[in-house]
């Protein structure tokens, strides 16, 4: 599985979780995701993410949701007029996303993060996500958080 296809089936865990309260439902939640993931018009059927894909993508999505209080306060810092409440939640998911591989994931730089924050808000988010997910996470990469 490319990087790219790992990081869409965060974000779309990410989209999942925020439906759920902290605790055992979000995480029967997040497990079922693995074999419900057919009938939403992509061809993802559970048999193409394999076991060790499956916790990575886990494992991330779990780390994000470990940060999510200083992410979220990072974006709403970061956000004019906009806060947490009033985001949709393609937006937010992804922005969450963008964050934390920002400030928490040494592993991807900086630009690479924010484009693919970008990609994912072209193709999931609406007519202007992808400018205001690059606007909010270009403003946390010039604070260097």
């Amino acid at each position: 599985m490319t990087r790219r296809e790992l990081r869409e089936h965060v974000f779309r865990e990410l989209f999942t979780a925020d439906f759920y309260d902290e605790g055992e439902e979000e995480a029967r939640q997040l497990e079922l995701y693995f074999t419900h993931m057919e009938g939403d018009g992509l061809e993802y059927a559970p048999a193409n993410v394999g076991e060790e894909d499956r916790e990575e993508i886990l494992q991330k999505t779990r780390s994000v949701l470990e940060h999510l209080r200083q992410i979220d306060s990072l974006i709403e810092e970061c956000s004019v007029s906009w806060t947490i409440r009033r985001m949709n939640r393609t937006d937010l998911s992804i922005l969450r996303l963008g964050v934390y591989e920002l400030v928490y994931d040494d592993t991807i730089p900086p630009k690479v993060a924010i484009n693919e924050a970008v990609l994912l808000a072209r193709k999931f988010g609406g007519e202007d996500s992808y400018s205001f997910v690059n606007g909010i996470l270009g403003k946390i990469q010039k604070r260097g958080e």
